[in-house]
C-alpha cells in the first residue's frame, strides 16, 4: 500500500458508495491521508453518511460551475489544514439525452454543458489549488478509454474525455516547475452512478472480462489504490500520464476468446 502519512487531499465528486471517487477517498484514507470531500450540491445526503464512516469531518458542497465556489472551496481548506498535498478531481456530467442519441445529434448546449463540467472543472480545480500546494503535490483525475475509441453510447463524453486527457498534458506542463504533477486514471467500467446514464453500459460490463487479458472486472478499490499511488511520493516523478486501470484491455487489438472457445 502507498504511504499518504501526514498529507492532505481534497477528493472531489463523490456521489455514493459505488463512485470511484468514494473508492479513491477510501484509499487515500487507508494511506494515512487527512481527507476531505467536496460533492455537487443535490449529493450531501448520501456523502456525508460516508465521510463520517471514514472519520472525515471537511465536507463542503461546490458547485463546480461556479469560480467563485471553488475558490472559496481552498480558502477553507488551507484554513482546516494549512496546505493540501492532493486533489483527485471526479466531477462529470453530461445531459442524459446526450448520451442515448447518435453523437451527431448532440445539442449545443449538452456540448458546452459536458466540456465545462468534466473538462474545464480539472481547470479550475487545479489552478485554484495551486497556491496551497507550496510543496509541490499530486492532481489525479479519471478518464475513460472511450477517449480513445468509439465506444457504443458514450458519445459526447467520449470528446470531453479526450479533451480532459489533452488538458492533463498541458496543465502538467504548466504547473510542474512548482512541483506538482497531473495524471489521468483510465479505468474499465465500472458500475458508478453516471455510468448508468450509458446506454450500452450495461451490455459491456457484461462482457468486459472477457476482452481482458486478466479476465476480471475493475472495482473502485483498484482505481483508488491506483490514484493514492500516484499522489504519494512513490508516484513523484510521474506527470502528464494517463494511467490505464483495465486489466490491459486498451492493449488489446480484437476481442478475446471466451475460456469456453478456448477449450
Amino acid at each position: 500500500m502507498s504511504n499518504m502519512e501526514g498529507k492532505t487531499a481534497l477528493v472531489s465528486g463523490v456521489s455514493n458508495n459505488r463512485s470511484i471517487s468514494w473508492g479513491i477517498a477510501k484509499a487515500m484514507h487507508q494511506a494515512g491521508a487527512n481527507v476531505a470531500l467536496s460533492y455537487g450540491p443535490s449529493m450531501e445526503k448520501r456523502v456525508r453518511p460516508l465521510a463520517e464512516s471514514i472519520g472525515c469531518d471537511f465536507v463542503e458542497p461546490c458547485d463546480a460551475t461556479s469560480d467563485k465556489e471553488i475558490e472559496t472551496l481552498f480558502e477553507k481548506l488551507a484554513d482546516r489544514f494549512g496546505t493540501i498535498d492532493a486533489v483527485a478531481h471526479g466531477i462529470v456530467g453530461a445531459k442524459r439525452e446526450d448520451l442515448s442519441r447518435p453523437f451527431i445529434e448532440t445539442s449545443r448546449d449538452g456540448f458546452l454543458l459536458a466540456q465545462e463540467l468534466s473538462v474545464y472543472s480539472l481547470v479550475a480545480l487545479t489552478r485554484a489549488a495551486l497556491p496551497f500546494m507550496p510543496n509541490g503535490g499530486s492532481v489525479v483525475t479519471l478518464s475513460y478509454h472511450g477517449s480513445q475509441k468509439m465506444m457504443p453510447s458514450y458519445n459526447v463524453m467520449g470528446v470531453a474525455k479526450a479533451a480532459l486527457e489533452s488538458a492533463v498534458r498541458y496543465l502538467a506542463s504548466d504547473v510542474g516547475p512548482k512541483g506538482v504533477r497531473v495524471n489521468a486514471i483510465s479505468a474499465g467500467p465500472v458500475r458508478t452512478l453516471s455510468a448508468a446514464g450509458v446506454g450500452e453500459f450495461r451490455n459491456l460490463y457484461k462482457q468486459f472480462p472477457k476482452m481482458t487479458p486478466l479476465r476480471r472486472h475493475i472495482s473502485i478499490e483498484d482505481v483508488g489504490e491506483a490514484a493514492t499511488f500516484l499522489a504519494s511520493d512513490a508516484g513523484a516523478n510521474i506527470s502528464g500520464q494517463v494511467l490505464y486501470v483495465d486489466g490491459g484491455f486498451n492493449t488489446l487489438g480484437m476481442a478475446m476468446a471466451s475460456d469456453e472457445d478456448e477449450s
